[in-house]
C-alpha cells in the first residue's frame, strides 16, 4: 500500500482539469491542465485505449459528444486520435506522457484509467501497461485509480510504487445499465480494496453516508469525492471526505 502524497489530500483537484466550456477551455485538454496549475489545483484527468495500445487523455469510449465524430476511441490509431479536433477549441486528444511532460511535477495528477472489459471485469491489461510505462520515469506526484477493480490490481503489479485507488460509488441501475445486478452489488461493497493494495478512493459524493466509507476510513483509506459543483456542497462533502475533486466553480484553496 503506497499512501497519497500529502498535496492529493490538500489542493482541490480540477475534474478533467479546470475546463470551462464557454471560455474555450474543455475538459482533459491542455489548456484545462494549465489552467487547473495556474489557479493552484490538483487535476484529475482521464485515459481510453488507442487501437496500437497507447494511452490517450479523453473521458469517453465514443467520440462523438467532444470531437462530433461517431465511433469508438480504441478503433482508432494513436496517431489519427492526435490530429483529431476536438469541438469548442483549437485542440486536438493529447497522449497521456505529452500531458505529463506538460505538467512537468508542478501539481499533483490523478489518472483514471477507464475500464476496457466492458463489464468490469477481467480482461484488461494493454491500457494499464501504457499508463505504466508512462509513469516510469515521470518526476512528480502521480497518483492512479478505477472503477474496474481488476485495472488497479493490474497497477499494483505494474507500478507498484504509485498510490492506487478504486473509484466507487451506489452503482444504481440506472446509470450503470451495461452491468448485471450482481456485478453492481458487488462493487458497492467495495470488496477489493485489500486486494488492490490500494490507499484510497474515490467516491460519488451523494453516496458519502455509506457505512463502507467510514469503515474503511477507519482502517486509513483516504477517502477523495467526485464529483462537486459548487461550493455548498464541497462543504457537506468535506465533513466525509478528505478532498474534493470538482468542476464548475473555484473550489476554496487551502489558507495555510
Amino acid at each position: 500500500m503506497i499512501p497519497l502524497p500529502d498535496d492529493f489530500l490538500s489542493l482541490p483537484i480540477a475534474h478533467r482539469g479546470y475546463h470551462d466550456a464557454g471560455s474555450g477551455i474543455i475538459e482533459n485538454t491542455r489548456a484545462a491542465f494549465g489552467a487547473a496549475i495556474d489557479a493552484g489545483y490538483g487535476v484529475e484527468l482521464d485515459v481510453q485505449l488507442s487501437a496500437d495500445g497507447h494511452a490517450m487523455v479523453f473521458h469517453d469510449y465514443d467520440m462523438r459528444r467532444l470531437t462530433g465524430t461517431p465511433g469508438p476511441v480504441r478503433m482508432q490509431q494513436r496517431g489519427d486520435l492526435t490530429k483529431t479536433r476536438l469541438l469548442g477549441c483549437d485542440e486536438t486528444i493529447p497522449t497521456l506522457p505529452e500531458i505529463l511532460t506538460l505538467i512537468d511535477g508542478r501539481t499533483p495528477v490523478l489518472i483514471e484509467t477507464k475500464d476496457q472489459d466492458g463489464a468490469m471485469g477481467s480482461d484488461i491489461g494493454p491500457l494499464e501497461q501504457s499508463v505504466a510505462n508512462a509513469l516510469k520515469d515521470y518526476d512528480g506526484p502521480a497518483a492512479v485509480m478505477s472503477f474496474n477493480p481488476h485495472s488497479v490490481i493490474a497497477l499494483s503489479e505494474l507500478a507498484p510504487t504509485t498510490p492506487r485507488g478504486i473509484v466507487t460509488c451506489h452503482f444504481p441501475a440506472e446509470r450503470w445499465q451495461l452491468l448485471n445486478k450482481g456485478t453492481r452489488k458487488r462493487l458497492r461493497t467495495i470488496p477489493d480494496y485489500v486486494r488492490a493494495r490500494a490507499s484510497f478512493i474515490s467516491h460519488r459524493h451523494d453516496d458519502l453516508e455509506n457505512p463502507r466509507i467510514a469503515e474503511l476510513r477507519n482502517k486509513g483509506a483516504n477517502v477523495i469525492c467526485w464529483t462537486i459543483r459548487s461550493a455548498d456542497a464541497e462543504v457537506e462533502a468535506r465533513k466525509v471526505a478528505d478532498n474534493v475533486t470538482f468542476e464548475g466553480y473555484a473550489a476554496a484553496l487551502p489558507t495555510s
